[in-house]
């Protein structure tokens, strides 16, 4: 995980996985870079955490973005949030 990416992002995207990930795992206590597809999260349910990302973060996932490797990780999120924001790159 890029050293730019602040707690509040990471805190922010575990909020948005609680609610829209169905995961078997509390979101919360995630380490960020756990795979989140072991967690429980589907591909289904991937689309409705990107959608919630995309809404909580005022972002949109560009198509080229949009692989299982970006919704693999809090982590992964986070950094591509940060660089569509601008604020970093990807790790």
């Amino acid at each position: 995980m890029s050293q730019s990416l602040d707690v509040t992002l990471i805190d922010s995207v575990r909020r948005v996985l609680a609610d829209n990930a169905d995961l078997a795992t509390d979101a919360q206590s995630l380490d960020p870079a756990a795979d989140l597809y072991a967690a429980g999260m589907t591909s289904f349910a991937s689309v409705r955490v990107m959608i919630a990302l995309e809404d909580a973060f005022d972002v949109t996932f560009p198509d080229e973005m949009l692989t299982r490797e970006l919704f693999g990780t809090i982590a992964s999120l986070a950094a591509a949030i940060a660089q569509i924001q601008g604020k970093g790159s990807p790790s």
